[in-house]
Formats: C-alpha cells, structure tokens, sequence
C-alpha cells in the first residue's frame, strides 16, 4: 500500500440528548473537550478521540455503540466506580467485567445511553 494512503486514525461522530450534561460527563471520566463549533466538540482521551455532537436523532442515539481499548481494564473500571457517576449523572450506568476468550470488557452507557464497550483484547 502507498505510504500516503496510510490512515492516521478514526474519529466517529455521535449524537447526545442533552450538549451541556454529556460534556460535563466526558470531562468527568477523563476526557479533554475542545469545542470546535457551537453545536460540535472533540472529546479526546490519549490518543482516543470522536466528536460531540449536539444533534438529538434518536435513531442514531440509540444505536451507537463504541469500543475503548484500554491498557488496564480493571483499572479503568475501579477508577470510573470511584467517580459515583450516578451522583451527578443518573442516567448512567456502569455494568461489571466480563471475560471472553478473545479478551474482557465491562459496559458504560453515558448520559444519553450510548454504549461504551470498554477493555483489552489478550495478547
């Protein structure tokens, strides 16, 4: 393949129901969120980034679903447990580690119930 043609990632687009509550829950489970338009941000987490969009479809709200490949799994979910998102945000959910064969992934659905599937595959 062409050198040019490499990609250099992938930054996926979703929807919320509320603009203001789903920035104030990425920036509470780490992100950064830099605005970029009035009704659009980009939440980036290492080197891991999608865009924010204030755009209520429905449809597309409730089929989003993404895949967060983290180093520490367990780690991760300790440190979401010990945010008490529920608190500030109680729509969302927190679901527990889950083995697989190929891998492990526990399950969070932000504030507009968009599925995140968040682990590490084994090596």
């Amino acid at each position: 393949m062409q050198q040019n043609l490499l990609a250099k990632y992938i930054r996926p687009f979703i929807g919320c129901n509320d603009y203001a509550e789903s920035i104030a829950f990425y920036k509470a489970i780490g992100f950064q969120v830099t605005s970029i338009a009035t009704n659009m941000s980009v939440c980036q987490l290492g080197n891991c980034s999608f865009y924010l969009q204030d755009s209520q479809v429905k449809d597309w709200i409730d089929n989003t679903m993404l895949f967060l490949e983290v180093n520490d799994p367990a780690g991760f979910l300790s440190y979401l447990k010990s945010l008490d998102l529920k608190k500030q945000f109680p729509t969302v959910q927190l679901k527990g580690m889950v083995e697989y064969d190929w891998g492990q992934e526990f399950f969070l659905h932000d504030p507009s119930n968009i599925l995140w599937h968040i682990g590490a595959f084994k090596e």
